[in-house]
């Protein structure tokens, strides 16, 4: 009986997950959207998201918290609460980066783009893989997918590499493209981020399966 309790809970702790992993990739999505149109509103939406998103994690962790302190769970089950409450600090992080990439298109919107957008929402679609992937393998135990996030973060490092070089060049061109390039770099930058936590996220999923963490 208690055990059947328990899954119920943890298949409702699975459920608030993906709903808030789908928060955040829709702050991705449209902050990327708001980028490449530059959709002062759809900015601002985005920033209007994000208490919404964390009002979502505190939710979560009082499930996890109701979890670990009524039912008693053993190793494994720890773990993976465990790994909950950690995974929702990264995600709660992402939807901060969403909102502070939509702050900086907003301030964008009205400029003409020094360059075309090509490898940012590259960036963003290699960033909500990795979001996607990453909570699914949580919730499907998936060590094999946790793993190919980790090893995916690189995709996203190698596009950063890629934007910073372009928008050098472009300050070499002409000074005058630096405070433009400044802030398309601190967009790069949070999707950079934002493949960092989803990579955090990855490794504890790892933890909750295996009991080790990758680090180790």
């Amino acid at each position: 009986m208690m055990r059947s309790r328990f899954d119920q809970q943890l298949t409702l702790l699975n459920s608030s997950l993906i709903e808030m992993g789908a928060m955040i990739e829709r702050a991705i999505t449209q902050a990327t959207k708001a980028l490449m149109e530059q959709d002062a509103a759809l900015a601002r939406e985005v920033m209007q998201s994000d208490p919404v998103i964390d009002e979502k994690e505190r939710e979560i962790e009082a499930q996890c918290m109701r979890l670990l302190l009524s039912q008693h769970p053993v190793a494994r089950d720890l773990r993976q609460v465990s790994a909950a409450l950690k995974m929702i600090t990264d995600m709660e992080r992402i939807g901060d980066q969403a909102a502070d990439i939509s702050e900086l298109c907003a301030f964008l919107a009205d400029q003409t783009y020094i360059h075309r957008q090509d490898h940012i929402p590259q960036m963003a679609k290699a960033t909500i893989k990795m979001v996607t992937d990453s909570i699914d393998a949580y919730v499907r135990k998936d060590l094999s997918l946790a793993n190919e996030v980790i090893q995916y973060d690189d995709v996203v490092d190698d596009l950063f590499v890629q934007v910073k070089r372009d928008l050098t060049a472009l300050v070499h061109e002409n000074a005058d493209n630096g405070e433009q390039a400044f802030d398309l770099m601190q967009i790069a930058k949070y999707y950079e981020r934002i493949g960092d936590h989803a990579t955090n996220i990855a490794e504890w999923v790892t933890y909750s399966i295996t009991g080790k963490h990758v680090w180790e």
